[in-house]
């Protein structure tokens, strides 16, 4: 204390700088520093009648004991840290606006904090902000469903879902795993927190995950067209690695305990029923609080997931099942036992299809090619815009047009034309017979093409390759006796039928 005084005695009386004092009493420049900004801060000047014991008293005065501090609430830290942009650093200044003098230095503060963290339960390890995370997956028990009609038994699986930074939990039964009840119970459960988190984390069960892989994990389609609706991103967990998705293990664990288990003694006759008892055990669940902390699951969700969540768009996702198929030779995809036409262009290359309810779409490298009803009338739904531009001509006609015409032009077409259509194992195949004929009234006349079909007629061979040699020979022209032929007379030479027998 005495330097002390020797260092206002320079600064003040004699008016020397920092460093002449620093050499002249022994000191660092640093040290000189901080005694004049200290006194200065006291309001102590030069001359000064305070003793060096009571100098030391006000410069320096003695710390808190360990049990005067003022103990931070770390259950409550530790729930402030879920929330986005929340630092250590910013809540230890607002301890310390509270706390003063009897505030933890920052890093005693931040040890104390790490040290409490460790004591609680694994699952609190892991810090969750508030409106990141989601989790997905199925409890391990199933539920036994009683047909009231048959008395068959089927077992009901139990779907899951957990918010990461409130363990906000949601629940609800459904008969399968299978994508459809996976993709319906994450809209309910979506409409059960009334948003959707950043990210959603599944297991890695077929409905979620196409593709297991520890480091690039590949998304089943339907379900990351289900994410991208919702403005979420899917990050699996690691095969192997429950740690990942600790937040939902132990989320069925408790729904084994204190909902499936009250549940074990009751029968139920329909998953609705099922479902019924289920919300009101959840609802005593997410309100029942937590063993080492003051608040319950609602309560939290309340505060922090809630407000973070992004909002549900105005129409809810509609299920769509996605396929990669291969036109055929036709510019049709067989879907089911229906056929729909894609741009013949395409064909013999990979299309991606998109199945709801309502529609089939086709896409080719992202761009839709193709959209038909589903429910369609017969076998095939075709565009004509789909086809070849031949294909397109001959799709413009139909059995009806083709005898629409030829009795236009006469019966003896029309005959000929119903022959064309009728004496094939399918209609389509007499069309280019039949527009072969229309092109020989373009090009001979109609008057001449209803003489070759009555000839042909006539001779047994309404065909169209002998129409048109009749027409090429004129025989049309002529009259029947000048062609026909005389009859043989008998000869022994000739077998006849008999011969044969």
């Amino acid at each position: 204390m005495r330097k002390i005084h020797e260092v206002l005695r320079l600064k003040h009386d004699a008016g020397l700088s920092h460093a002449k004092i620093a050499r002249a009493v022994g000191l660092s420049k640093g040290a000189v520093s901080k005694y004049i900004s200290l006194t200065a801060a006291q309001g102590i000047g030069w001359p000064t009648a305070l003793t060096e014991a009571q100098l030391e008293a006000r410069l320096f005065p003695a710390a808190p004991r360990a049990s005067e501090r003022v103990e931070p609430d770390f259950a409550a830290l530790h729930t402030e840290l879920k929330r986005k942009g929340v630092t250590l650093q910013l809540l230890w200044s607002e301890y310390v606006a509270a706390a003063g003098d009897r505030a933890y230095r920052y890093s005693q503060y931040c040890q104390l904090y790490r040290d409490w963290r460790a004591r609680q339960r694994r699952s609190m390890r892991q810090v969750h902000r508030a409106g990141e995370k989601t989790f997905f997956d199925y409890a391990g028990p199933t539920v036994p469903v009683i047909d009231p009609a048959s008395g068959e038994i089927r077992r009901a699986q139990v779907f899951v879902a957990v918010l990461g930074a409130s363990s906000y939990t949601y629940a609800e039964a459904t008969w399968t795993q299978s994508l459809p009840d996976w993709i319906g119970s994450h809209r309910r459960a979506l409409e059960f927190f009334g948003g959707s988190s950043a990210l959603w984390v599944p297991d890695n069960l077929k409905s979620a995950v196409a593709q297991a892989s520890r480091y690039d994990p590949t998304p089943n389609s339907t379900y990351a067209e289900m994410a991208q609706h919702y403005g979420a991103a899917i990050l699996p967990a690691r095969p192997y690695k429950p740690k990942d998705k600790a937040k939902v293990e132990v989320g069925v664990q408790l729904v084994e305990r204190w909902i499936l288990a009250r549940l074990r003694h009751r029968r139920f006759f329909s998953l609705g029923e099922l479902n019924a008892a289920i919300r009101t055990l959840l609802d005593a669940l997410n309100h029942r609080p937590f063993q080492k902390q003051p608040h319950s699951r609602a309560e939290l969700f309340e505060a922090l997931d809630k407000p973070a969540l992004k909002p549900l768009p105005a129409q809810a996702y509609e299920y769509a099942e996605w396929r990669v198929a291969k036109p055929g030779i036709d510019y049709h995809l067989a879907i089911g036992d229906k056929l729909y036409s894609v741009p013949h262009a395409l064909v013999g290359h990979k299309l991606d299809v998109r199945l709801t309810a309502a529609t089939v779409e086709v896409f080719h490298k992202g761009h839709r090619v193709a959209v038909h009803p589903r429910d369609i009338p017969g076998r095939h739904a075709t565009i004509p815009d789909h086809m070849p531009k031949s294909h397109r001509a001959h799709a413009q006609w139909s059995p009806g047009r083709f005898l629409n015409w030829a009795s236009d032009i006469g019966p003896s077409t029309h005959a000929v034309v119903r022959h064309q259509l009728h004496d094939r194992p399918h209609p389509e195949h007499g069309y280019r017979a039949c527009l072969g004929l229309l092109s020989h009234a373009r090009r001979y006349g109609k008057a001449r093409l209803e003489a070759a079909c009555r000839r042909a007629l006539m001779i047994g061979a309404p065909t169209y390759r002998s129409i048109t040699s009749i027409l090429a020979k004129g025989l049309d022209q002529q009259t029947p006796h000048e062609t026909d032929a005389t009859p043989l007379p008998d000869h022994a030479n000739v077998r006849g039928a008999g011969y044969y027998h």
